[in-house]
């Protein structure tokens, strides 16, 4: 449970800095910068401390990244200027979980409880009070019904990559391993962060070639903007990158595979999904982005429900 609340915490925070870092570089060069250092230092780890390419279940971990990380992200990067990030998040979330734990009971056999699968809907029920669109606060975008599709994917992508990671800690187990720690849930993260990042990188390339890829933010204030030719606008944009690096794939992900290598993804997608609820006072911390009644509402009844969720049996 602990993991799980540091990995929503780390990705609430990276919620932030990935924001800032999209605006610089625009999504597809942000992604990629952010999977080259979380690769780098997570594989400086997983070599030296970790278990590298040993564990038994290398496989499995690399089909959860490909899976997660590949087409999960491609799914969210493509439903978010067809549908805005409040929509794309809620379909993430709250379909990702669900697709979970019904995944791991028909494939893995894991049950949860009446009381756990209770607590998991009223912490997602929060996250939709919080983030659902309204008259009073409509989505940025004009809303199309093929972001809906994308959105699926993303969710299908977080789902059930969490699932595969599940299947990999099992064959990690069976073969000996000590898989319910923090050295073999960032080993893992390295694994799936690494076919992410080379699903990624062909992503890249395929659009290069067929000269679809975006072009950098210049207009929104991104790298080769006049204003930003300053060697302190450059620092900026590499703080930034940096941080949004550290803050999801390395801490974050570790987080949530350490997570996942203790707990059901039932109950570790739930508690994962209050990020976007964390980052409401983190955005005001750092942006002066006030919060609406409805989003401290949604806040208080999924914290309660975490809390409960804890205590469920």
């Amino acid at each position: 449970m602990f993991a799980s609340f540091l990995a929503a915490t780390f990705f609430a925070l990276n919620a932030t800095c990935a924001s800032r870092s999209v605006r610089a570089l625009g999504p597809v060069r942000a992604n990629l910068g952010r999977l080259v250092l979380a690769a780098l230092l997570l594989g400086l780890f997983a070599h030296t401390a970790g278990g590298g390419f040993t564990s038994a279940s290398l496989g499995w971990f690399l089909a959860s990244g490909v899976i997660g990380m590949g087409l999960g992200d491609l799914g969210v990067y493509a439903a978010l200027p067809l549908l805005g990030s409040r929509i794309t998040v809620l379909m993430t979330q709250c379909l990702a979980a669900p697709l979970a734990a019904l995944g791991e009971w028909l494939w893995l056999g894991t049950r949860l409880t009446a009381a756990q699968v209770a607590w998991g809907l009223v912490i997602l029920g929060g996250v939709a009070i919080a983030i659902t669109p309204s008259r009073s606060s409509p989505p940025r975008v004009k809303v199309r019904p093929i972001g809906f599709f994308f959105g699926v994917i993303a969710a299908c992508g977080q789902g059930f990559g969490a699932l595969v990671s599940r299947k990999g800690v099992n064959v990690a187990e069976a073969a000996g391993e000590a898989a319910h720690n923090a050295t073999f849930g960032l080993t893992a993260a390295y694994q799936r962060i690494l076919a992410g990042l080379v699903f990624v990188l062909i992503w890249f390339a395929v659009l290069r070639l067929l000269k679809r890829l975006p072009a950098l933010p210049e207009a929104a204030g991104g790298v080769g903007h006049p204003t930003n030719d300053k060697p302190s606008a450059r620092r900026q944009v590499w703080f930034w990158m940096i941080a949004n690096g550290l803050a999801g794939p390395v801490l974050g992900v570790g987080c949530y595979q350490w997570a996942l290598a203790t707990t059901p993804s039932g109950i570790v997608l739930p508690i994962a999904a209050t990020a976007p609820l964390l980052s409401i006072p983190i955005a005001f911390w750092l942006e002066g982005d006030r919060p609406p009644r409805r989003a401290i509402l949604g806040g208080v009844i999924a914290v309660a429900g975490c809390v409960a969720l804890t205590a469920a049996r």
